[in-house]
């Protein structure tokens, strides 16, 4: 599998999971960020640190990026996801705003 180099500020988000590292999203993402993990919404910092307290970071969750596309300010990155709480090909979009995460969406990839 070829691992893939993503653009920052993404390329350090996905880092900082595998590095078990919650702090870094607070400082890449914008004020009021959301995540949309498969359909359920978290809005806020807060929400999103409950959500990744148990599926993300707390599933002990790693990505490993296999291809991105860049589209104005999406950021979509397709790869491999292994955690305690669901495995497979997983697509990340993360929505830009300047240079800060306004949202990621995850889905099947």
């Amino acid at each position: 599998m070829t691992v893939v180099r993503v653009p920052e500020p993404v390329g350090s988000f996905i880092e900082a999971i595998s590095q078990q590292n919650d702090a870094v999203f607070a400082g890449a993402s914008t004020s009021s960020p959301f995540v949309d993990d498969w359909g359920s919404r978290y809005d806020g910092l807060e929400a999103i640190k409950a959500w990744s307290d148990r599926e993300l970071l707390g599933a002990n969750g790693r990505f490993t990026p296999t291809a991105f596309t860049r589209d104005d300010s999406i950021i979509t990155v397709t790869g491999d996801w292994r955690s305690a709480f669901a495995n497979g090909p997983s697509l990340f979009r993360f929505r830009m705003d300047g240079d800060k995460i306004a949202s990621m969406t995850i889905r099947e990839g």
